[in-house]
């Protein structure tokens, strides 16, 4: 588990419970059982229900969070822009904390012996992921961002090798080249634009926030991983305290800095932005109860495609709906980044110790 706002949320924690189909035979052979037929299709109908779920989330999700960070807000001269990032983080990790204790209340019992410290020092990395990325939207465009975190596997797996001892195998490392070619493509700037850009340089203040974001990331899936390996961590549990931790931090923070008496003061002139804020981080919440029923249903394989697949719709999105307009160089290396994600949802994952 890599990032707890991310629909990764419980993909890595769960495993698939793929069962053969129910067959009886008869004289002629092997013939399907009806019943079978009847689950099928009630699986067929589940799978299009999570899958719709999952999109539609994280697609309202996307636009809301576009909205709120590049919106702007007022007319003429007084025309505002939204700089509150901490009191965004807040709102988002209250309504995941209620979501992740409703989890425990109706999913599966978890029994989490993980010291509550753990919890809290893993919280700082994934916090400090959350606000960078959150951060980057007021430096980059939307599509931008959402490329960026999609290579998130990257520093996770770099840091996986280099602190868990991890071993994976050579297809995902071809995955990581497709990934890391079609983010370079992407990101590359011409020389003309560099040559009349204000600072002349060929990665800006949003391009290092995203590097910052995913270098937490990677901090953060490797102490999850620490913890998991030494104490017996569920998904709900970690995402209830991590975030429960989160919002004291962010208290602190905001009381700190004084943001939260100017948040008061602009949402208090504009008030649809507390609405999209609640309604952002509800999106959020209510996706990650799709990707529950997803993996627990199908495992985490058809859930990872599902996911990786509203990524790249909801670049298209903010290309038509917010006008982020991207060069052919650009949507060659979106798709050469979503191919690599793709493969290495299939190919690339990390081999299993056998015992005797």
């Amino acid at each position: 588990m890599s990032d707890l706002s991310d629909p990764a949320l419980v993909e890595i924690s769960l495993t698939s419970d793929a069962r053969p189909a129910d067959k009886t035979k008869s004289e002629g052979g092997e013939v399907t059982n009806p019943k079978a037929l009847v689950m099928g299709e009630q699986s067929t109908r589940k799978l299009v229900v999570c899958a719709a779920g999952i999109f539609i989330c994280y697609f309202y999700y996307g636009i809301l969070q576009e909205k709120i960070t590049k919106g702007k807000y007022g007319e003429g001269d007084n025309t505002e822009k939204f700089t509150f990032t901490l009191s965004l983080v807040f709102v988002q990790c209250i309504i995941n904390s209620i979501y992740a204790r409703i989890a425990m209340m109706f999913f599966t019992k978890e029994r989490d012996t993980t010291p509550k410290r753990l919890f809290a020092v893993c919280s700082l990395t994934y916090l400090g992921a959350m606000l960078a990325s959150n951060h980057s939207l007021q430096h980059v465009a939307y599509p931008t961002q959402v490329l960026g975190k999609s290579i998130k596997p990257i520093p996770v797996m770099i840091l996986g090798v280099l602190f868990a001892g991890k071993r994976y195998p050579l297809a995902k490392y071809f995955c990581v080249l497709l990934i890391v070619t079609g983010v370079a493509l992407f990101m590359y700037k011409d020389k003309k634009v560099v040559a009349h850009s204000e600072n002349k340089s060929l990665i800006g203040m949003g391009e290092i926030l995203l590097l910052i974001s995913l270098t937490l990331d990677g901090l953060t899936g490797a102490s999850q991983d620490r913890m998991r390996s030494f104490h017996k961590t569920g998904a709900n549990s970690m995402m209830l305290f991590v975030n429960l931790f989160s919002v004291l931090w962010l208290g602190i923070g905001l009381v700190a800095t004084g943001e939260i008496f100017s948040f008061i003061s602009f949402a208090s002139r504009y008030p649809s932005v507390l609405f999209n804020m609640i309604s952002f981080s509800l999106a959020s919440a209510l996706g990650q109860m799709f990707i529950f029923m997803t993996v627990t249903s199908f495992g985490p394989l058809t859930c990872s495609i599902i996911t990786t697949t509203r990524k790249f719709f909801t670049i298209l999105a903010s290309v038509l709906i917010f006008q982020n307009p991207m060069s052919s160089r650009q949507w060659l290396g979106t798709s050469l980044v979503f191919v690599g994600l793709g493969l290495d949802s299939v190919y690339g994952k990390e081999r299993k110790k056998t015992t005797s």
